[in-house]
């Protein structure tokens, strides 16, 4: 027992994380123990924090669940936890006009994203729907929200939340740009599809 307690002490988060992330892509432990190259034991071991592996080993299991090692070693200081108006990270998504401003900072484990969403005028996104919950607040402007073929006149305060699983669109329709603010825990803004305004030469 003492020797579980002192591994638990080295790594208390280590196990969860490794779970909520196999969770996150509906893979059993099975799948990653069979993609990890380790035996399903030894998987169930580590996400009980009962076993800590080898950084090798460690590296097997961050490539099998889609991520650098980083997200299971790297810890959040506290200045991790804030985020500056001046210097905020700016972007545009592939083939989109809208703006983002990254609010939240992304750390191991972490579930909740947040975005401020500069809408110019006259853009129309297109019809979605995906699973999870999703917060709409209009902080300048206006904007028309549709959620399952109702549509809501939102203006600046106006909140709307609801499950992401019914039918959503939304569209700034006046000749002024809108933000709004964005959150939810879907991680569909990745670097892949992001363009910094750095790097962009029509940015304004």
């Amino acid at each position: 027992m003492n020797e579980v307690n002192a591994i638990k002490n080295r790594s208390p988060l280590l196990g969860s994380l490794i779970r909520q992330r196999r969770k996150k892509l509906s893979m059993t432990m099975q799948g990653l123990a069979d993609t990890a190259g380790v035996s399903v034991g030894y998987v169930s071991q580590i996400e009980r924090d009962m076993a800590v592996p080898t950084l090798g080993t460690l590296a097997q299991i961050a490539d099998a669940l889609g991520v650098e090692i980083e997200y299971f070693i790297k810890s959040q200081k506290p200045t991790d936890a804030i985020s500056w108006a001046e210097g905020r990270q700016q972007f545009f998504m592939d083939g989109s006009s809208v703006r983002y401003e990254a609010v939240t900072n992304q750390y191991p484990g972490s579930e909740l994203a947040s975005y401020i969403l500069n809408v110019p005028p006259g853009y129309s996104s297109e019809t979605v729907s995906h699973e999870g919950e999703e917060i709409i607040f209009v902080l300048e402007g206006m904007i028309h929200q549709f959620l399952d073929g109702q549509k809501f006149e939102m203006q600046a305060g106006d909140c709307l939340h609801f499950n992401r699983i019914s039918p959503h669109s939304w569209t700034n329709p006046t000749d002024t740009e809108a933000r709004v603010l964005w959150t939810g825990k879907l991680k569909v803004l990745n670097k892949e599809n992001r363009h910094h305004l750095s790097h962009l030469s029509n940015s304004t």
